[in-house]
């Protein structure tokens, strides 16, 4: 009886995961704080839980909650730009870590960072009632506020949010299409093309972590972003790295790999047919679940069509 209560309790895995990842940025620190949630579930009296669901959604949003605290003197210290950790979403049916709670806006890189400028609680209260769809009273109960309080928060984060973030306006293979054209002008040196898939004002961010060498701030503008990464893709990208496509954070990423080693993810911001911002991980830490994920797989890549030439 209780290994197939536990196995029903396994069912809420994508949604605990995808509230930690969502809270705290981290793949490796959400799966622990998911753990963590079983293992308390297990300890506590089957009795005095009403809603198994509820239980462990406390659980873990209080977890991610203490840990962002904890986090906050980290991240002031963190060398150059802070960005969270990518993951593969392109899993296949029955092992995605997201399931029905994927939404490509609100797993993208882009919208992560975004989430960094809220409060946790802001965060927490916004991501449980807008993308979860859990009501003020509920959340209420599970971060210990009143719902008047969790209106609150829920209206300063969306808020700050919707000034911020620009829905995502092009499909997944017009994205791809975009993603190969941009790897194609840098390796080719094409300055003229290259420009016009970027956006007047693109930025780009690196984010090496003091473990590698990455730009400290970002760079903005076409012709600077242009000239920086034709550069790096012609004269940095050893010769016996392969570079391929992957869905990574709900969109087409790129990736590069050698003698079964990750280097380096980057990806795309795209909106209304051009890129408004690139989002490179180095930071060999953050790759460390996206490696993983990747040698579950027979090959890093499924079939050679996701090899870019």
């Amino acid at each position: 009886m209780r290994k197939n209560s536990m196995d029903q309790i396994q069912t809420y895995q994508p949604l605990l995961f995808s509230i930690a990842y969502r809270m705290t940025g981290y793949a490796s620190q959400a799966e622990d704080i998911v753990q963590d949630a079983y293992l308390r579930y297990q300890q506590t009296d089957r009795a005095a839980i009403q809603s198994p669901k509820a239980y462990l959604t406390t659980i873990v949003t209080n977890l991610s909650l203490n840990y962002l605290k904890s986090a906050h003197a980290q991240r002031e210290e963190y060398i150059g730009v802070w960005l969270p950790e990518p993951i593969l979403t392109d899993l296949p049916e029955g092992e995605s870590l997201e399931e029905n709670y994927e939404q490509q806006e609100t797993i993208s890189l882009a919208f992560l960072v975004l989430l960094e400028a809220l409060t946790p609680p802001e965060r927490a209260v916004f991501l449980l009632h807008e993308v979860f769809d859990y009501s003020f009273a509920e959340i209420a109960e599970i971060i210990e506020k009143t719902p008047e309080n969790c209106r609150q928060l829920f209206h300063r984060a969306k808020s700050h949010v919707a000034e911020k973030h620009h829905r995502v306006s092009v499909d997944s293979a017009n994205q791809r299409q975009l993603t190969e054209s941009f790897v194609a002008a840098c390796k080719s040196g094409d300055l003229a093309i290259l420009t016009k898939l970027l956006a007047s004002d693109v930025t780009a961010w690196a984010d090496g972590g003091g473990k590698v060498r990455a730009r400290l701030y970002p760079i903005s503008g076409q012709e600077l972003v242009a000239k920086r990464f034709i550069f790096a893709l012609m004269h940095r990208v050893p010769a016996d790295n392969v570079l391929f496509i992957e869905e990574i954070n709900g969109a087409p990423a790129i990736l590069s790999w050698s003698d079964g080693h990750l280097n380096w993810v980057q990806t795309l911001d795209i909106r209304d047919h051009v890129i408004v911002g690139l989002h490179t991980l180095l930071n060999p830490d953050k790759l460390a679940f996206l490696q993983r994920q990747l040698e579950s797989r027979p090959e890093p890549f499924l079939s050679s069509s996701h090899v870019l030439p």
